[in-house]
């Protein structure tokens, strides 16, 4: 896993002939709200760090932070952060670069930037699906084709039948 500052981040796209999406434009889409449970976090969190990126690099990069200061962790992120060495300011380095064999990182950093109310961008390297958390408590997935989100959807009706 690496750190890397928005200007990297940036780069990560550029070098993939990408950019950073645009969330009003016309695009296939899918909205998830977040579980009214605090458990079912992980849940969500889980299934979409293994779902998305299909043992792929992907790029969780937080775009939004400290709107909610009363809810969020800041604490919890840090230690989480400085237990890979890293002692960098969210801030400095809102980039956070999953390769593909550590989904399960990527779930716990995206479980905790959830649980903290902050919004940013899942970008994988395949760019069959990505995904959008907002602050304001959703997901938002999408995809240039139509036929990727059809995964996601049978997920989250599924997720309602329970």
């Amino acid at each position: 896993m690496r750190f890397y500052t928005e200007k990297e981040c940036e780069e990560w796209l550029s070098d993939r002939k990408r950019q950073k999406p645009d969330r009003n434009s016309e695009i296939n889409k899918e909205r998830f709200d977040y579980p009214s449970k605090p458990h079912e976090f992980f849940w969500a969190a889980h299934w979409i760090a293994s779902s998305l990126p299909h043992y792929a690099p992907a790029l969780l990069w937080i775009t939004e932070w400290g709107i909610w200061e009363n809810t969020q962790t800041s604490h919890l992120y840090y230690k989480l952060r400085q237990s890979y060495g890293d002692q960098q300011l969210l801030w400095d380095a809102p980039g956070h670069l999953f390769l593909g064999y550590e989904m399960e990182d990527l779930a716990s950093f995206l479980q905790v930037a959830m649980l903290n109310g902050w919004g940013g961008y899942l970008l994988t390297d395949l760019n069959y699906i990505n995904a959008f958390f907002s602050h304001d408590e959703f997901v938002e997935f999408f995809a240039e084709e139509e036929c990727n989100l059809y995964p996601v959807r049978r997920e989250l009706l599924s997720r309602d039948a329970r």
